[in-house]
């Protein structure tokens, strides 16, 4: 268990209820050391709660799962607070001193009265009943991989990284394979030739094809967690005049799209368990296609992730986020965003466009080694319709007689 500490979690400035505690909460995940699928779980629950709270006072929207009894008098801040912090502290009892601090720092700042004492007691509520939906969700299920190996010869035997995530309730999808695409490109095609070679000159540890500019995307995306995801979310929602329940709401469909994304992908990856570019071009003399050639001591800029290769992960999570927030914002473009990663010290990327936040990411896997051409598209393609689909299926606006 990783200790945390208030200043790990201290806030700049209490602009906005729901950024701050997205905030912490990225940190705490961070310090936890959870995966993005157990990560976007816990934000995703935790966002949930916090917009079925804000809903329950100011009603603008469907529920996401329950709207409580309200006077339009609690407050929406000690609501979306408490909500927030029961989540956390639900997930993570040995965190309870902590958040509990900040959560009374938060209170501190309303006015004492029954407005605000309601708003705890709905918060409280509504983050009881999210935990309880999320029971037996098949989160915490053992793993049980079983890899393809010829009877009698060594395999390798390292942990694979979530193998059971392809069974986890999803939050908003019917089910797992619900947008699980085709399968990969045949080796035999042309296609399969181009992702090759054109990963195997640009992937390589070494490249001498691959760009400066390209190297640093690349690192800069080797990143895992909401770190490098969230910023560009809390930044569009800063920039835009809304209520507490509309802030909720954003991070909400944010949430869940990227909670989803991620379900979908592993059940993906898991189901056609397509190789990697370390395995494919150390290989590429048996895979049937006179246009691929092998290198034996090929490796990508980093250590390979320990999951099967299609679709690409990163890219899902990027289009599905996207996906969201241009539905919601009505607008792909936006003044000039900048964010910095840790695993690309010193490094600075920009943004004004959602579509090319996407293609960067996209291009960064390719450019890393980790992930063919064709990968990437349909990672993106899957992340754009499960971002769609949340969007026209949750936490829809009520419509008012006029």
């Amino acid at each position: 268990m990783v200790a945390l500490t208030l200043a790990c979690f201290a806030d700049g400035a209490f602009a906005g209820v729901v950024a701050n505690w997205n905030e912490r909460a990225v940190k705490w995940v961070l310090l936890q050391k959870l995966g993005p699928p157990p990560a976007e779980r816990a934000l995703a629950m935790m966002h949930v709660a916090m917009f079925d709270a804000a809903n329950s006072i100011d009603r603008r929207y469907s529920p996401y799962l329950v709207q409580l009894p309200a006077s339009t008098s609690a407050s929406t801040e000690a609501a979306v607070a408490a909500a927030a912090a029961a989540i956390i502290i639900s997930l993570n009892p040995a965190s309870a001193p902590e958040f509990k601090a900040l959560l009374a720092a938060d209170l501190d700042r309303i006015p004492d009265g029954p407005p605000k004492a309601e708003g705890i007691k709905i918060g409280e509520t509504v983050a009881a009943k999210v935990m309880e939906s999320r029971e037996n969700d098949g989160s915490s299920a053992p793993e049980a991989y079983r890899p393809a190996v010829t009877p009698g010869v060594y395999a390798p035997t390292p942990p694979m990284f979530v193998a059971h995530w392809t069974n986890v309730k999803p939050f908003a999808m019917k089910s797992t394979s619900q947008f699980r695409p085709g399968p990969p490109v045949a080796l035999a095609s042309a296609e399969w030739a181009a992702d090759f070679n054109e990963i195997k000159a640009l992937g390589r540890q070494d490249s001498t094809s691959r760009t400066a500019e390209q190297t640093n995307a690349a690192r800069f995306w080797l990143s895992i967690g909401g770190d490098v995801f969230y910023p560009l979310v809390r930044s569009l929602a800063a920039t835009t005049a809304t209520e507490i329940v509309d802030d909720a709401r954003l991070f909400a469909l944010v949430a869940v799209a990227r909670a989803d994304s991620l379900t979908a992908v592993f059940e993906a990856k898991y189901h056609y368990n397509f190789w990697r570019p370390i395995t494919a071009i150390r290989h590429g003399d048996n895979d049937s296609n006179p246009a691929t050639e092998r290198d034996a001591t090929w490796r990508p800029i980093a250590e390979t992730p320990m999951h099967p290769e299609y679709p690409c992960a990163h890219c899902i999570q990027a289009a599905s986020m996207c996906a969201v927030l241009e539905s919601v914002l009505g607008s792909s473009r936006f003044t000039e965003i900048t964010m910095t990663s840790t695993t690309a010290p010193g490094i600075t990327r920009h943004w004004t466009d959602l579509n090319t936040f996407v293609a960067e990411v996209s291009d960064a896997r390719v450019w890393a080694g980790f992930h063919y051409r064709s990968s990437a598209r349909v990672g993106r393609e899957m992340g754009m319709e499960i971002g769609q689909y949340v969007v026209a299926n949750y936490m829809r606006p009520i419509e008012t007689k006029r």
